[in-house]
């Protein structure tokens, strides 16, 4: 069994957002106080943050050493894995929206080992995907 949170951030209309290294305190933090060790994996939804904020937070979860970590910490990112793939895909470029996928899995590949380090010309991956009462 997988827990699939989101991370501990700051709301999206707070004024103050909180940095990558203060997210990955605050999850780890949080988690560790709760989560038993028994659970194997805890794979985080991006919860409207940017490609790039969220994959950046992860990073940062994982880089995070102030608190135990018995579990996998990876990603289960929904429009943060797909929104600039979709983009540069437009309908019809097949080979630009796979390039865009695989590059995104790339990064949050590197991220859930704690081995990110940022990305040139972000694009699309930059913008944030926040909706405002979103509903599921």
């Amino acid at each position: 069994t997988l827990l699939k949170p989101n991370m501990v951030t700051a709301g999206q209309s707070c004024p103050t957002q909180a940095t990558p290294e203060q997210v990955g305190a605050a999850t780890v933090t949080a988690l560790s106080r709760t989560v038993p060790a028994a659970v194997p994996g805890i794979v985080f939804l991006s919860g409207g943050q940017s490609e790039i904020q969220a994959t950046a937070n992860l990073n940062a979860i994982n880089k995070f050493t102030g608190a135990p970590k018995p579990w996998r910490l990876s990603f289960s990112f929904g429009r943060a894995l797909q929104a600039s793939a979709l983009k540069a895909w437009n309908g019809s470029d097949v080979a630009a929206g796979q390039d865009q996928l695989i590059r995104r899995a790339a990064y949050n590949g590197a991220a859930s080992l704690g081995q990110y380090s940022g990305e040139e010309n972000a694009g699309a991956a930059a913008e944030s995907l926040f909706v405002k009462a979103h509903a599921y």
